[in-house]
């Protein structure tokens, strides 16, 4: 099928472009390029050196024959919006293209205005333009996990039944989220939803947890082809965050007591489980939803596995929270949907074995060690973000 994928040259876009397009799929790439801008402000960069997306697309053609298109603009601009989709005519919309980071969001008013700026009404355009070009369009969105937060009842995917006055209906799940970013991504689902409702269109939200690893097939075939390692406070996780100061030598930092559980899952899963949603297309006014994870850590126990799979001894220590959250809390997800479709996980320890020491050893010189201290606080209304 034709699909296209909006937020190509980011972290999780790049690699599922390549995985797609090496599936058979004919695929464009559509961006913005903010994301390279972002970290001019924050005064860092991907550990891994990564090449201009059009180099990228010229070099995945030299290695596989294979053609993917590029296409630079913004969804906020409707313009581009609309003649993209009508240039390329998708069978498949991924849309990846949202500024990601919780902690950016969490600056200051002028960042979680245009974090929720960019990310709904980017959305918003997105779905009216297939409205009016082409209502069959599969429209695949990349939700998280942090929608629902740490409810003390199981999450489910998407959906809960409900019983209240002898009367039952099934519900949107309610959300929680914990930051402006996660904010955003709730009022995404309620708008895709809406959408779905009203006017008949086919989508799936995947509700990703934490995204770790850096290398899939596709992008260890040229050097050139590599996507972002992100490390920092602002927009590296935490899992990423662990493996370089245990490459440094220095403590793995874990905030609070941490007993806060997330949802996981390995970036080669990330790009299956993209491609198992857009060959498996939602029916027309299905807004559905799916769990996109394979395994819940604490953060605590996130510290504890890179400290077992290094091979030197590493010490783990506590920092002040800078995040309001609960620390301790019930966590139990159910993430079905992807399985049954036919995912396979990939386990942490695998990963870490195999590919992350190896990928923070090479470029340990780029790292900035000022920039894994934590920078942005959620109690704080203006977090001022000092350049590393």
């Amino acid at each position: 099928m034709r699909i296209l994928v909006l937020g190509g040259d980011g972290y999780l876009g790049w690699p599922t472009a390549l995985h797609l397009s090496q599936r058979g799929h004919e695929v464009a790439v559509a961006d913005n390029f903010v994301r390279r801008q972002y970290d001019l402000e924050m005064g860092v960069d991907s550990l891994v050196p990564i090449e201009s997306l059009q180099t990228r697309a010229e070099v995945w053609h030299s290695v596989t024959g294979k053609t993917i298109e590029v296409h630079v603009g913004d969804l906020t601009d409707a313009d581009f919006t609309y003649g993209t989709l009508r240039a390329f005519r998708p069978d498949t919309v991924v849309h990846f293209a949202e500024q990601r980071a919780a902690p950016y969001s969490m600056i200051d008013r002028k960042h979680a205005v245009y974090t929720q700026v960019n990310n709904v009404t980017g959305t918003l355009n997105l779905l009216y333009a297939i409205a009016e070009i082409d209502r069959d369009i599969h429209l695949v969105k990349l939700g998280t996990m942090g929608e629902y937060g740490t409810p003390n009842i199981d999450i489910e995917e998407g959906w809960l039944e409900v019983e209240h006055n002898g009367r039952r209906d099934r519900v949107l799940y309610p959300k929680r989220p914990g930051s402006f970013y996660h904010l955003s991504k709730v009022h995404d689902s309620h708008n895709i939803e809406f959408a779905c409702r009203i006017w008949g269109l086919r989508a799936t939200d995947l509700n990703q947890g934490v995204v770790y690893g850096q290398q899939t097939p596709e992008t260890v075939l040229d050097d050139r082809l590599a996507t972002r390692f992100d490390y920092d406070a602002v927009f590296g996780t935490v899992l990423n965050r662990f493996v370089i100061q245990a490459v440094l030598g220095h403590p793995l930092t874990v905030y609070g007591t941490g007993g806060q559980t997330r949802g996981i899952l390995d970036i080669r899963d990330t790009v299956r489980c993209v491609q198992l949603a857009c060959e498996n297309p939602a029916a027309a006014g299905e807004f559905r939803v799916f769990n996109q994870m394979t395994q819940s850590l604490s953060v605590r126990r996130i510290a504890e596995t890179v400290a077992e799979c290094f091979p030197n001894d590493v010490e783990i220590t506590r920092l002040d929270n800078p995040r309001v959250e609960r620390e301790e809390h019930y966590y139990n997800v159910t993430h079905t949907g992807l399985v049954d479709l036919g995912l396979v996980p990939h386990l942490l320890s695998d990963t870490l074995i195999t590919s992350l020491f190896d990928v923070a050893k090479r470029h340990a010189h780029r790292v900035r060690p000022r920039a894994l201290s934590p920078r942005v606080h959620w109690r704080q209304s203006t977090s001022p973000v000092q350049q590393s």
